[in-house]
């Protein structure tokens, strides 16, 4: 803690410290290092831990948002480019996936891998992944640590700027469109505020 001294008051100030978050469901940990309101909306990073055999995501790209995935311990197992091309990143080393790029993680050791996700711009990925984690703390997902409200899964799909790979592009944008404006109408979103209002 550093002391300030003005006009005979000290002041106590004190860095903010990282917020971590525990998701009980699939056992997963995540640390906002960096949220969109302290870069002034230029980027979020955040720091996972994933338990031995964690799933991580599934296929998927972004449409708009570039993201740097960096391992700090462990290693851990990715998909890049298409399915089954798969590289395995180790500690210290990091790889920046582009926007319309498809990727996914996950942790097939026997080890917790730790790593860092830098998402620019980061859009509303943060109270993408607030969400999540919020709602399988609430006991609202399944064992996958999926939301079982397609309302809420649509809205927070739609916030990730994540397209998945498998279904018809066409299909999917139309059924998360169509979810996502089902929930705008029945106010859905308000029962979400609660996990990044005041971030």
């Amino acid at each position: 803690m550093n002391v300030q001294t003005h006009s005979n008051t000290s002041i106590a100030t004190a860095a903010v410290q990282p917020e971590l978050i525990i998701n009980p469901v699939t056992g997963d940990r995540m640390t906002i290092l960096h949220s969109t309101n302290e870069s002034a909306g230029t980027y979020v990073k955040i720091c996972f831990d994933l338990p031995p055999g964690a799933k991580g995501s599934p296929l998927h790209y972004h449409t708009n948002m570039n993201e740097t995935f960096t391992v700090l311990r462990g290693c851990l197992e990715m998909e890049i480019g298409r399915k089954g091309n798969r590289r395995t990143l180790k500690a210290g080393e990091s790889l920046r996936v582009p926007a319309g790029v498809q990727h996914s993680f996950c942790n097939i050791s026997n080890d917790w891998v730790t790593f860092t996700s830098e998402n620019q711009p980061p859009g509303q990925f943060e109270q993408f992944i607030r969400g999540m984690y919020g709602l399988a703390i609430d006991g609202k997902v399944n064992g996958e640590g999926m939301p079982t409200n397609l309302l809420h899964f649509a809205l927070l799909l739609k916030k990730a700027d994540t397209i998945l790979v498998g279904p018809p592009l066409f299909v999917q944008k139309l059924l998360v469109n169509t979810l996502v404006q089902i929930a705008n109408w029945v106010g859905v979103e308000r029962s979400l505020l609660k996990y990044w209002n005041n971030k």
